[in-house]
């Protein structure tokens, strides 16, 4: 990844392409809220079993192409592609961030 994200958010993406669901959840907040694919998780126990699901129903690798902050939110453009319907898809991550840590991360295509 080439792009200047903070600390935080690369080391979430750094998390997701190795897969470590422990690492990831460290990532966020103890009260973090999650949503992804119409469905909320919230708390690092829901997040870290939504991210280990999700990577025992598809095997998939998430590339970040651009990304932008604004105070404490931070936009990713990312280029997910795997073992799913279409094989491809274009998302759009959103997170908001305090105290060095993801308070917020929601997922849109």
């Amino acid at each position: 990844m080439n792009i200047d994200l903070p600390d935080i958010v690369a080391s979430y993406f750094a998390a997701e392409n190795a897969k470590d669901s422990e690492q990831l959840s460290q990532c966020f907040h103890d009260d973090a809220l999650v949503r992804d694919e119409g469905h909320d998780y919230r708390g690092v126990a829901a997040i870290k079993a939504w991210h280990r699901d999700a990577n025992k129903t598809y095997r998939y690798e998430v590339k970040p192409l651009d990304g932008f902050v604004s105070g404490s939110t931070v936009v990713v453009r990312t280029c997910v592609t795997g073992d799913f319907p279409g094989n491809v898809a274009n998302l759009r991550c959103k997170f908001t961030l305090a105290e060095d840590r993801i308070t917020s991360f929601e997922v849109a295509p």
